[in-house]
């Protein structure tokens, strides 16, 4: 073993001895919570509401430390992978080091702003987060003359971060939908964003051909997934890879159809498995998921819409709003109350799988024989434009019985359907995530490596060198926290830390693409170029399939209190 690969390791060990010593802090923070919020040995949600600023930036920070830690065991991988006896640090190295370095100050600055609220006590912070070691490390990592070398260096790799460590299987994954997104879906991202376009057959025929729709579907139903196991990596890499070409003409498409599969392999008859999941595999219907309402977002218990028992099936009666891709779909997975007793809240609740007409363009409307109706008008947003979310309204519309997910026997466990059907949700929206992130990167490596200020590329300033130096780290720790969730997911564990990374990720997101954008200059803010729609398509990540601030309160910092409470 060289001397500099022993220096590689002396670093990552000291970066995990700082890492655990930022941990340890935020362990007290997390005790501390469960001390203030416990009541009668459960948590109280009154008492919990009191501590929701806390709550919100012990959740944050927890996902942060989560994330530099992957960071740091996937340096070792590319390091042991490589056997590298090499004089320098790797660009995996020193993106890891830098992340997490950033990690710990991120950190440190939250929970020392007011120690009193975490429960920190000044002989805790010596020993945790003011520790000469843990300042030491974070002071030389971040130096701005090592910055700024990672950013030279990463100019001159055409928006690469590092290894990706995929096994053969999902690299050929990875190459297929790449190829895909730069030939088919690049070329009309800008259109069908500028003129709010709904996705073009091109793009979902293609999509089908490849299998796409069949990501999420076991084989004996015709999908792609192995019957003996889930692949939430097949699907992370394909969302990651189809995001980088357009959000929302491409990257959001399969989440539908993965939800819906995840509710009917949860709760579905075997007959409704056999008669709708291999129609799902190959996008024939599309569908969409009716289950926000205009009062009630993340508030199931709550919800309105109702389903009234009639001969042969049921009424529905209501409003949905954010249906996306409502109209070109050709069923709706429906979440309805049942049960009129508001006090049941969400054990009133039940699944319909509603079939509709196909329409295109930006409103429908579609009238039963029996006089029911069903209308839709999409709603106009600043991004993520390409697959339309509508209100939809429901008027005595017809739905039989055999379309009640589950049967009789799934009738009140609707909830319980959407939370298996949203489970793969969060984790496919870290991966859009990380293929927006990808594309802007992409797009700000190539433009600082053009544009000349003063009669030298951009990329050759100090500023623009940090800029995609603590760009591409944030990207490569986004990148390999989504990917070991996967992992974690396909063994039937991650729950938390896959709401940690959507919360993570889309937050990152949000500020790459700011960063991509403000490269550009001037040319960011024109729609000729891609990086402004990447700044508007960015925002909604933290808002979807679980906004930041629910997961922070009811998930996250839930999940962590009654870890706490169990040690």
């Amino acid at each position: 073993m060289t001397e500099q690969v022993s220096h590689a390791e002396e670093l990552m060990q000291r970066a995990r001895r700082s890492l655990a010593a930022t941990e340890e802090a935020l362990n007290t923070a997390i005790r501390s919570l469960r001390d203030n919020t416990i009541e009668n040995g459960r948590i109280s949600s009154s008492k919990l509401d009191d501590y929701q600023l806390v709550s919100y930036d012990t959740a944050l920070s927890a996902a942060e430390s989560s994330g530099a830690r992957f960071a740091l065991d996937y340096a070792d991988r590319v390091r042991a992978q490589r056997n590298d006896s090499g004089d320098q640090l790797s660009v995996e190295d020193r993106c890891a080091l830098i992340f997490t370095a950033e990690t710990i100050e991120s950190i440190r600055a939250r929970l020392e702003l007011r120690p009193e609220d975490y429960g920190l006590s000044r002989e805790t912070l010596a020993k945790t987060l003011d520790s000469e070691a843990l300042q030491q490390f974070c002071a030389e990592q971040l130096a701005v003359s090592r910055v700024a070398e990672l950013g030279r260096d990463i100019a001159g790799m055409d928006g690469q971060t590092g290894a990706y460590l995929l096994d053969d299987d999902h690299e050929m994954m990875r190459d297929t939908f790449r190829k895909f997104a730069t030939d088919v879906v690049m070329p009309l991202a800008e259109e069908i964003h500028r003129h709010d376009l709904l996705v073009p057959d091109e793009i979902l025929d293609g999509l089908t051909e490849l299998g796409c729709f069949g990501l999420s579907i076991p084989e004996r139903y015709e999908g792609l997934q192995p019957d003996d196991q889930e692949d939430n990596m097949g699907m992370i890499v394909v969302t990651e890879e189809l995001s980088r070409g357009s959000l929302g003409a491409a990257g959001s498409l399969i989440t539908r159809p993965e939800i819906l599969s995840r509710a009917l392999l949860k709760g579905g008859t075997e007959e409704q498995k056999q008669k709708w999941l291999p129609k799902l595999a190959v996008a024939d219907p599309m569908c969409a998921v009716a289950v926000t309402e205009p009062n009630y977002g993340s508030d199931v218990a709550g919800m309105r819409c109702k389903a009234v028992k009639t001969e042969g099936g049921w009424l529905i009666d209501g409003a949905k709003t954010w249906c996306t891709f409502g109209g070109k779909a050709g069923v709706l997975l429906l979440l309805a109350r049942t049960d009129s007793d508001l006090s049941k809240g969400h054990r009133g609740l039940s699944m319909f799988l509603v079939e509709k007409l196909r329409f295109e363009g930006h409103e429908f409307k579609h009238e039963q024989e029996g006089g029911g109706a069903i209308t839709g008008k999409a709603i106009p947003t600043i991004g993520y434009r390409g697959m339309h979310s509508y209100d939809v309204f429901f008027d005595n519309y017809f739905v039989p019985d055999e379309n009640l997910l589950g049967g009789p026997d799934g009738e009140g466990k609707g909830f319980y359907f959407t939370m298996a059907g949203f489970a793969g949700g969060r984790i496919q929206t870290a991966a859009r995530a990380i293929g927006l992130m990808q594309a802007a990167f992409e797009k700000a490596v190539s433009y600082a490596t053009e544009r000349v200020v003063f009669s030298k590329p951009i990329a050759e300033y100090q500023l623009t060198q940090v800029k995609l130096a603590r760009m591409a780290a944030y990207l490569l720790a986004s990148r390999q926290f989504t990917y070991s969730v996967g992992r974690l997911m396909d063994e039937g564990k991650g729950e938390m830390e896959a709401s940690m990374v959507k919360f993570f990720t889309c937050k990152t997101a949000e500020w790459v693409t700011r960063e991509a954008q403000q490269i550009h200059g001037g040319m960011g803010y024109a729609e000729e170029t891609a990086v402004s729609r990447f700044f508007l398509d960015a925002r909604v990540l933290s808002i979807f399939e679980g906004v930041e601030e629910i997961l922070a309160l009811k998930v996250i910092a839930r999940s962590l209190i009654e870890k706490a409470a169990d040690t």
